[in-house]
């Protein structure tokens, strides 16, 4: 398996005095949708620097036909790792220009009022994204064969591969799937200047998991955002379809989760374990309220089986996967550090998970 196309190198004097800015922003059913618009501009320009743009609404389920337009307001700004510098991709939030009010699926605007209340506490997260790549309608590296079944909306005759084991970490290309395409999106993401901290093989073959962080506040939701984008875009490559179902396989497989690590300033100063220990029984009256928001088909990932806490009941604990909130063995002994809420599916939305997390914990 290999890219079309190696990443680029600088691209300046190749486009004569003009740029490439990729607008990105999420559609009515939280898919990324983009566009690109030329700038007459020989270096990235600064976000205040960039307009708002608006598009077709009524052919992303956000607008109607007879009011179609929405505008697409930049928010952050990284380098472009497909088209090289100094092009670059927007993370943009969404509004409606009838009436300057934020779109209902723009998660953003109260994520960013959230994090400026309590941006004294320097709330900082780091994600474990899993995903699993599919092609030809199955999980990569899975056989094929004559047996009819449906994985996470994609209905087709696939076979099983051996029992899960070999796969988490693995090296070899008998238990290792998707490897090339991994370490692009690594790279990518390094160039776009997102904190993609490691990766690595999962549990199920043909899944993966990357970490983005540590980010503080909005910063956290924009940047996972944004590598979600660059898989997807990069895995046109490989005609793979990145898939962020959170039981893409049913039966005796891992789910895919997005772990959400989380720390404040006080819990990572001394004595910050008895803050750490407040804030698990804070998001433990809060449980219901949290699972609502941590992204959807999650009651068939979070059964108690497979890695994860049973959907109906919170727990913490130390060290303890099989918990909702797991506090590191390191975090015990320093008496500081942070938690990692295990409950978020791997299709949360990360301003709402960051956002309410901070809510419950500090507000």
């Amino acid at each position: 398996m290999s890219a079309t196309t190696p990443l680029p190198s600088d691209s300046a004097a190749a486009q004569d005095g003009y740029i490439f800015a990729e607008y990105v922003w999420i559609g009515g059913g939280g898919e990324y949708r983009c566009k690109t618009m030329t700038i007459a501009k020989s270096s990235a320009p600064a976000i205040k620097d960039l307009r708002v743009w608006n598009y077709d609404g009524s052919s992303t389920a956000q607008a109607p036909g007879d009011d179609s337009e929405v505008y697409i307001r930049p928010c952050a700004v990284f380098n472009d790792p497909i088209r090289g510098k100094p092009n670059i991709i927007v993370m943009c939030d969404t509004y409606k220009p009838s009436t300057g009010k934020a779109l209902d699926d723009n998660n953003r605007e109260a994520a960013a009022a959230i994090f400026e209340q309590v941006k004294a506490h320097e709330p900082w997260f780091g994600i474990e994204q899993e995903y699993t790549m599919f092609k030809d309608g199955r999980p990569l590296g899975w056989p094929s064969s004559n047996t009819p079944s449906g994985f996470g909306g994609l209905t087709t005759q696939v076979g099983y591969p051996g029992p899960q084991g070999p796969y988490y970490c693995s090296v070899g290309a008998n238990c290792n799937f998707g490897r090339s395409l991994v370490e692009e999106h690594m790279k990518a993401c390094m160039y776009a200047g997102i904190k993609i901290s490691g990766t690595n093989a999962e549990v199920m073959p043909g899944q993966w998991e990357y970490q983005v962080g540590p980010c503080t506040g909005i910063d956290s939701g924009d940047q996972l955002h944004m590598s979600r984008f660059l898989l997807q875009k990069l895995a046109e490559r490989y005609e793979i379809v990145i898939s962020f179902d959170p039981k893409p396989i049913p039966g005796d497989w891992n789910g895919a989760g997005c772990h959400t690590n989380y720390s404040t300033k006080a819990m990572r100063e001394d004595g910050g374990y008895k803050v750490i220990v407040d804030a698990c029984e804070k998001l433990g009256k809060k449980h219901e309220e949290h699972i609502a928001a941590y992204g959807e088909g999650n009651d068939r990932r979070l059964t108690g089986l497979h890695e994860t806490a049973s959907i109906d009941k919170f727990s913490y604990g130390v060290a303890n996967r099989g918990c909702s909130i797991r506090i590191p063995r390191d975090t015990e002994k320093d008496q500081k550090g942070y938690l990692e809420d295990r409950r978020p599916a791997s299709n949360m939305d990360p301003y709402t998970v960051t956002s309410l997390i901070a809510k419950t914990t500090i507000l």
